[in-house]
This record gives structure tokens, sequence and C-alpha cells, in this order.
């Protein structure tokens, strides 16, 4: 019995990307829950926002970039690259989206953050994997 439950609640993504993206958006939702009790419960500024939510995108880039990396068997900073940007993609569509954002400079500031948090931490996941 106990070992068909084992079974049941394990399962493994094999492809490098998506597990990237699902780390780094479970990462997102702590990082934005963290920022948010921060901004409830302290002296912590509205206009200070946007400088925090740069530092959780390249956070979370950076954790998707190492997941990426470590279950890709090499080339961690392509995976860890395109994990970093789709994440800055799909953050960026999501605004566009729901909140009616304009293009500006501030989106390819999150591109790129993306890609570069992603690209060293997919070169550190590759680095870390266990052979």
């Amino acid at each position: 019995m106990m070992n068909s439950v084992k079974k049941i609640a394990r399962f493994h993504i094999a492809s490098p990307l998506l597990s990237g993206l699902i780390y780094a958006f479970i990462w997102l939702g702590i990082g934005t829950l963290i920022l948010s009790l921060l901004l409830f419960f302290s002296s912590l500024q509205e206009s200070s926002l946007p400088n925090y939510a740069y530092v959780i995108h390249g956070f979370c880039s950076l954790l998707g970039g190492i997941v990426a990396g470590r279950r890709s068997t090499r080339r961690g900073w392509y995976h860890g690259g395109l994990t970093g940007l789709a994440y800055g993609l799909i953050v960026l569509l999501i605004g566009f989206l729901s909140l009616d954002q304009s293009l500006n400079s501030h989106n390819a500031s999150v591109l790129a953050l993306g890609l570069l948090a992603g690209a060293i931490g997919g070169m550190t996941g590759v680095n870390t994997r266990q052979s």
C-alpha cells in the first residue's frame, strides 16, 4: 500500500525548459507573497516596489535556470537562458494582457535580466549536477 502511494505522488518533468519555468513561477509566487507581507507589515514604500520586482524576477530566473541546467546534461547556459527568456516573455505577456501595459524600456530590462540570470543559473545548474 505504501509503495503505491509513493509511485503516485512522484512525477518527473523531462523538459528542462518546462521544469525551470514551473520552479521559476513557484518562486515568483513566494517572492510576491513575501514582498506583499513586507509592504503590509513594515514601513516599505510603494515607490520602491519596481526595484524589488527586478530583484524578484532576477532571482526567479536564476533559480529556474539552475533547475533547467540540472535537468539538461549539457549546454546549461542555453537551457537556462532560454528558460529565463521564456519566463520574461510570459511575465510581460501577462502584464500586457491583464494590466494593459505598453512597450517600454522596462520590458527590455526584464527580458535582458531574465536571459542573463537564467544563463548564469543554467551554467551553475549543469556544474552542480551529480554524475
